[in-house]
């Protein structure tokens, strides 16, 4: 079993394509991508954290059928744009506003949004977070798991902390040129 991370997926909302420029010209077409990518990394078997906005502006039932064709043993941490649908939906094995996990060595603290300070902050603890859809100028250790951060798909721990690492080598390799 895997344990990914996402936030942000927005499914239904038409607001994604026009205020954060997500490269799809439908709704239709941007819920059908996000599923397409979510079941290419996320195994039946996985574990998937959606730190919030998971869908907005759809039916009670549509909110139940995202989540039954969405591979994965899936836990909520509310966002704002969580409404009573998504909230009450019978797919999520949890709904929480924060959450704590240790993964793979890794103290982590979950919530939609970023924290200035957090649980553990100076003894190494991770902070995921999402709302900000990839605009936030990064803090040591606070990741942005949204999927405007990450290629429109959910990741696993592994990937996003790979991603901090490669900016740092991208940007010591365009210094030394």
């Amino acid at each position: 079993m895997t344990v990914f991370f996402t936030s942000d997926t927005h499914f239904g909302d038409p607001r994604v394509l026009r205020i954060d420029k997500r490269p799809f010209k439908t709704i239709p077409e941007h819920d059908a991508a996000l599923m397409a990518n979510w079941n290419a990394v996320v195994s039946p078997e996985d574990e998937v954290w959606h730190l919030g906005d998971f869908a907005l502006h759809v039916r009670p039932e549509r909110v139940d059928e995202l989540l039954g064709l969405l591979n994965g043993r899936k836990h909520l941490i509310t966002g704002n744009n969580d409404g009573p649908a998504t909230l009450a939906a019978k797919g999520w094995a949890s709904v929480q506003a924060y959450a704590e996990l240790m993964l793979d060595g890794h103290a982590l603290v979950m919530c939609h949004y970023a924290f200035r300070t957090w649980k553990n902050m100076g003894r190494g603890w991770i902070d995921l977070h999402g709302h900000s859809h990839a605009k936030l100028k990064p803090q040591t250790r606070q990741f942005d798991v949204g999927v405007d951060a990450f290629d429109y798909r959910p990741v696993t721990l592994e990937t996003i902390l790979a991603s901090r690492t490669r900016r740092r080598k991208a940007s010591a390799d365009m210094v030394s040129d």
